[in-house]
């Protein structure tokens, strides 16, 4: 690693590295929290549509109000500091801001400012996984046509798993698995915004005296954030979705290679190169051994018995066969490490994990059975939830991505379980985000 001191030398030259950032959420907060720690790069534009929220995310931050007051884009540039503003599109017409972070995590907004970034000439990191998994392979081509980078965001966990396979590869192991660690047991698939804090084991009055939006708690509890990144992951590293989607396999360190091989050898998994989630919880609920709940994984095969024999000389956990290992990374830090990934495409012209095919999908699929002029409500609502599984076949049942169900009404009525299709709702509004999901077949691939 060598981005600190090419960051040291650019500052030196009077070049500091120059960001917008649109998103002062949770995510966006973290990055402004590590941004005033690093000499020479610079948030020169905050873009929220709520102003204020991103004026509490400074000072909840430790930004003091000197170093956000510029009235413009040409004053932040100008002297050092930060303009906040309701509109994106100030960013993107800022000639001297190189790389645009997008953390609204709202999948159309997402994919809209990919686009406008790309088309102003600025480097892109898609905080929004929600966006990269809807129409990422489009994303990355235009960026590339645009000579831009367009990348996964280093600290959150589909970066990270991306950097892992990187590592496999680059050791010349043989790639089993990647995943993620994660608290899920099966009756959590079910779990509505009502019903959810009941998974975390708060009270009423705990939630009611914190800031917290219980669709987005909601969807990583009933598994559809992990169908995302899952899918997210298979699009960058050209991995496979499981086809009947994420089994969310029980297992501790101790077993991440013995559960996380082929079933040929006695593990779980179908075939080799399968992306999927290693549970925290039984499926009848007690807690895994060693679990990884916050940490990413991949397991991989020695090529040869002198490579087995290393495996065991210098201890790497392996299943009992010493021919499959692991390696794992314990945790993320989110947003307080996303600079990273700026600083890779600013000074590197390279990305930490990008989508750049079509491989996996996160689908709709009914958490209940409901009627024909029923609405959807999208992502950690009442009615669906993300299956990850490969984008063939999410084409050939033309699936209704996970992205793309949010207040969208039923013109079918579907079943429990089942996974919607294009054909079961009706399409009226967003047609620009539609025509690039027909745009994203071009780039199917396995």
């Amino acid at each position: 690693m060598n981005l600190s001191s090419l960051l040291a030398a650019r500052t030196a030259n009077g070049q500091p590295v120059r960001v917008g950032l649109i998103g002062a959420g949770k995510f966006g907060s973290m990055i402004l929290a590590q941004a005033k720690h690093i000499p020479g790069f610079q948030i020169v534009g905050i873009a929220d549509l709520d102003v204020e929220k991103a004026r509490a995310s400074l000072n909840r931050t430790g930004w003091t109000a000197d170093r956000y007051g510029a009235t413009s884009m040409g004053d932040a540039v100008q002297n050092g500091t930060t303009c906040i503003t309701d509109n994106a599109a100030a960013l993107f017409a800022c000639d001297a801001i190189e790389c645009i972070i997008e953390a609204t995590g709202h999948p159309l907004a997402g994919t809209r400012h990919g686009l406008a970034a790309i088309e102003a000439g600025k480097h892109v990191i898609m905080v929004n996984v929600e966006a990269d998994v809807l129409c990422g392979a489009v994303l990355a081509n235009r960026a590339q046509q645009a000579g831009v980078v367009y990348s996964m965001a280093y600290g959150d966990q589909p970066a990270a798993i991306c950097e892992l396979v990187d590592w496999v590869r680059s050791c010349g192991f043989e790639l089993i698995a990647a995943g993620k660690g994660m608290n899920f047991a099966p009756p959590y698939r079910y779990s509505t915004p009502d019903t959810v804090w009941s998974y975390f084991g708060w009270s009423d009055e705990e939630v009611a005296a914190g800031d917290f939006n219980p669709k987005m708690y909601n969807s990583f509890t009933d598994g559809t954030k992990a169908a995302i990144e899952m899918a997210a992951v298979a699009n960058a590293t050209g991995m496979d979705c499981p086809d009947d989607g994420l089994a969310f396999h029980p297992a501790g360190l101790q077993d991440l290679a013995s559960v996380f091989r082929p079933k040929s050898e006695g593990g779980q998994l179908a075939k080799p190169g399968l992306v999927d989630i290693a549970s925290s919880r039984e499926p009848d609920g007690r807690v895994v051994l060693n679990n990884i709940q916050y940490g990413m994984f991949v397991t991989f095969k020695a090529p040869d018995e002198y490579t087995r024999a290393c495996f065991q000389q210098y201890g790497l956990l392996t299943d009992p066969s010493g021919w499959y290992g692991s390696m794992w990374r314990p945790f993320h830090l989110i947003g307080l490490e996303t600079s990273v990934s700026v600083l890779s495409a600013c000074l590197r012209g390279e990305a930490t994990g990008s989508s750049t095919r079509w491989r996996g999908d996160a689908v709709a699929t009914s958490k209940g059975d409901f009627g024909a002029g029923d609405y959807l409500d999208g992502e950690g609502g009442y009615k669906v939830w993300a299956k990850a599984i490969p984008a063939q076949q999410s084409h050939r049942l033309n699936a209704l991505p996970i992205g793309l169900a949010h207040n969208i009404k039923l013109k079918k009525p579907i079943k429990k379980d089942q996974i919607v299709r294009l054909d079961d709702v009706e399409i009226v509004d967003d047609i620009d985000i539609f025509a690039l999901r027909d745009a994203q077949r071009a780039f199917l691939d396995g």
